[in-house]
């Protein structure tokens, strides 16, 4: 493809999406021309007057070289889908974006990819869950996919980084202006040798709420499965979910307490005909793949338990409880099982979900 800062220019454009824009680049063969083109010629196109209008306005003072070189300044590169090395698995999906602008950068061992997604408003559970699954993915050689929103895309990122993996995230906005403002560290850290920030829209364009439904379908794009951990009903991951069955990907739910309205996502997914999991082997064996895990420092950390802290490993075996209900079920004093607790938290056994809870790592 010649001619690309006629390309972004004409992608700047509101309303010229991912379909009207192949539409006009298989028609006129070539960006540049589509720059020059008369506006009877995108109307036959069947592109909206207010979108032939807006175009023709910006035309007016948006110099195409000045704009493509304002991006490359900004340390923001992008990808076309006539490159090479855009993702096999994105170009495959019916809406590819025509390009994608992105910081850092993907590997070939991306193209090995699960989406996590779930709610904004992640509950204890909701984050123990996500960071196991994440954690266990890494492990076994998995890029993570979210969409850096609060809560669980937040936690999905943060778990893989922790895990030493890579995790691709994929905006709502533009690239210059990251939201929510508080994962801009985060977006830093993963640009930073640890993955890829993805946008699909102009650098300076906002994060409006009508963009992340079309952001989905980016996010189970580039994944080979998606995993819901943690969504009410009306969930926005839900519909990542529904976009991935739609492009033939496995799609996984993470069982909740019942009395959870933020287990009814899973829930509703699982009644549709998504795979209850609860351990990573449930995925490995949808995907039909094998386990392969160094139980070293399992073996090393379970060898040196102490006899209380193998009653409160047995205690937590299957559910999260408060460090009152431990002692209860023990009959051990509260500052023994707290200190106790402090002690296996550190060594990576129980993990502390906050106001008292604890889980089984």
């Amino acid at each position: 493809m010649k001619n690309i800062p006629y390309l972004l220019a004409l992608h700047s454009i509101d309303g010229l999406g991912p379909i009207r824009l192949k539409r006009a680049l298989d028609y006129f063969g070539d960006p540049k021309i589509a720059w020059q083109a008369e506006r009877k010629e995108f109307l036959g196109l069947g592109i909206p007057e207010k979108v032939v209008a807006l175009f023709l306005e910006t035309r007016k003072k948006l110099d195409p070289v000045v704009y493509s070189d304002l991006i490359q300044k900004s340390g923001i590169k992008w990808m076309t889908i006539f490159d090479e090395d855009y993702p096999k698995s994105l170009k495959e999906i019916y809406d590819s974006p025509v390009l994608f602008y992105y910081k850092g950068g993907i590997l070939p061992a991306d193209r090995r990819a699960i989406g996590v997604v779930g709610t904004r408003k992640m509950t204890g559970y909701g984050r123990a869950v996500t960071e196991k699954f994440t954690r266990e993915l890494v492990e076994m050689g998995f890029t993570i996919v979210s969409g850096l929103a609060r809560g669980v895309d937040t936690q999905a990122h943060k778990s893989a980084l922790d895990a030493k993996g890579r995790t691709l995230a994929v905006l709502g906005g533009g690239l210059n202006s990251i939201f929510p403002p508080e994962n801009t560290l985060l977006s830093e850290l993963i640009t930073n040798g640890h993955g890829m920030l993805i946008s699909e829209y102009p650098p300076d364009y906002p994060s409006l709420a009508g963009n992340f439904p079309s952001r989905n379908r980016i996010i189970s794009g580039l994944s080979s499965a998606v995993l819901v951990t943690e969504a009410a009903q009306d969930s926005g991951s839900l519909i990542t979910a529904r976009l991935a069955a739609e492009q033939g990907k496995d799609v996984f739910a993470v069982p909740g307490p019942i009395t959870s309205d933020l287990s009814k996502g899973p829930a509703q997914l699982i009644q549709q005909g998504a795979k209850l999991i609860t351990c990573v082997e449930d995925i490995l064996e949808e995907l039909g793949m094998e386990k392969v895990q160094n139980e070293k420092l399992k073996v090393q950390n379970y060898g040196n338990l102490s006899a209380i802290e193998k009653d409160i490993l047995n205690c937590l075996e299957n559910e999260q409880k408060h460090v009152d209900e431990i002692v209860r079920e023990l009959q051990k004093s509260s500052p023994e099982i707290s200190g106790a607790l402090i002690k296996m938290e550190i060594a990576g056994l129980v993990k502390n979900l906050g106001g008292g809870s604890y889980i089984r790592c």
